[in-house]
């Protein structure tokens, strides 16, 4: 006799997606820039920055392409609980342009 339940679940709903969407302006040290025009997705250069993620929006909506996002890291030594050394990257925090 088969047994099984039906789930009101639809299938794959309890995978949580490890992407999170930042709407709050943390991105700390991330920089936006549009393309460099004759660039492609498969060689992208990287054009004029933009000052945030949502100039980044409009502009890239506007001109119908994508935009690029940022982050500088750099590997740091650590020691770990055990004693052990271990590296870590660091994010990089992008220096302020003087006016």
């Amino acid at each position: 006799m088969d047994t099984k339940t039906s789930s009101s679940t639809p299938p794959g709903a309890n995978i949580t997606s490890k992407r999170r969407k930042r709407r709050n302006g943390d991105d700390a040290g991330v920089r936006y820039f549009l393309p460099k025009p004759g660039s492609s997705a498969a060689t992208p250069e990287l054009g004029q920055e933009v000052a945030s993620e949502g100039e980044a929006l409009i502009q890239a909506f506007r001109s119908a392409q994508t935009f690029y996002t940022l982050t500088a890291w750099k590997a740091v030594p650590e020691v770990n609980g055990g004693g052990s050394p271990v590296i870590v990257k660091q994010a990089v925090a992008p220096k302020q342009v003087q006016s």
